[in-house]
């Protein structure tokens, strides 16, 4: 546990020194947001209507800003090799690098949200389901990249590869999240599509380190 949060720390603090990956998160978040009502009007009940998928396509391209960087610089100044070597198992350096990469980036989503339902007209009765899919749908997110972050390690124009990789890994993540937001904006029963993003949270939790883990093995074999 120790070792555990030393390598969450010294990772949060590389990433707040450097600032970029949470600006450039939320800059991005806010700004696909933006762009909606000027692409299609500013008629309040069809920006309604879109809410539910344009907050959650949004937050997912931006999960995705910083995900080639998860391993690329400690496999670049040969600290992964150290990583590797020592004695915290590679699957908890995985966690700790996917939980710092979720605070940097994931966390300021949930913060940018409300901002970002009130350029789309969403309902207020319907944010508190916005905010508890995003808590539970972000850590998949990063989760899940965490393997394609790990199988393109070192991979030339490894960010489009990556994305191609698991975008499609994405998509029930996405289904569900926005499906819990649109039933939460229609006053539908929300439980079942959280109770599925949280299975798939907890799913994500157990197999990814295991398969990003492998994944670095064999990059760095």
């Amino acid at each position: 546990m120790r070792g555990f949060l030393a390598l969450l720390v010294r990772d949060l603090r590389l990433a707040l020194r450097q600032g970029s990956d949470a600006v450039m998160a939320v800059a991005f978040f806010v700004l696909v947001i933006l762009l909606f009502p000027f692409g299609i009007g500013p008629e309040p009940n069809m920006l309604a209507r879109i809410a539910a998928g344009t907050l959650w396509v949004a937050a997912l391209l931006a999960s995705l800003l910083a995900l080639e960087r998860l391993f690329q610089h400690d496999y670049e100044d040969g600290s992964l090799d150290l990583l590797v070597l020592g004695r915290l198992p590679l699957e908890v350096v995985v966690l700790a690098k996917v939980l710092a990469h979720w605070l940097v980036t994931g966390l300021p989503l949930l913060v940018a949200a409300p901002l970002a339902g009130a350029m789309l007209n969403f309902p207020g009765s319907g944010l508190p389901v916005l905010l508890a899919s995003l808590a539970l749908g972000t850590p998949t997110l990063s989760l899940i990249g965490s393997i394609g972050a790990a199988l393109t390690l070192g991979a030339r124009r490894g960010g489009v590869l990556m994305s191609l990789l698991i975008l499609p890994l994405y998509i029930p993540v996405l289904i569900f999240g926005a499906g819990a937001v649109e039933a939460a904006a229609s006053g539908l029963e929300v439980g079942p599509h959280l109770m599925l993003l949280g299975g798939m949270c907890v799913f994500s939790l157990v197999l990814a380190p295991l398969a990003a883990a492998a994944a670095l093995r064999q990059a760095l074999g």
